[in-house]
């Protein structure tokens, strides 16, 4: 496949638009100190973000009458779950959470 300078030029563009909202409100917002409010309620976003995307995973709506739990999920879930309390770590955690996954795949 030969590459255009149009596509080229996509790519860059593409980059841009998915870049720059990211990094705007961070240079707006450095040399601005925000109420403690405001900074209170951000804390809470990745906790938000994080929890819905656990218990969408966790919850199978495949069925049309009800909504059940995801079993392999939800067993991969609960020692991930224990893991990240006791060791405080991301990287642990999620490598742990991918191997305890591979695991409940392999044997269910």
């Amino acid at each position: 496949m030969t590459t255009t300078a149009s596509m080229v030029w996509l790519i860059i563009g593409c980059a841009l638009v998915t870049w720059l909202p990211r990094i705007i409100p961070f240079m707006f917002v450095r040399s601005v100190k925000l109420p403690d409010v405001v900074l209170k309620w951000l804390s809470f976003i990745p906790v938000c973000i994080l929890s819905a995307l656990v218990f969408e995973n966790l919850l199978d709506t495949e069925s049309k009458n009800f909504v059940t739990l995801d079993w392999p999920v939800f067993i991969t879930f609960v020692p991930t779950l224990i893991i990240a309390i006791v060791t405080k770590s991301l990287s642990i955690t999620v490598v742990a959470g991918v191997v305890i996954m591979a695991a409940v795949r392999f044997f269910m």
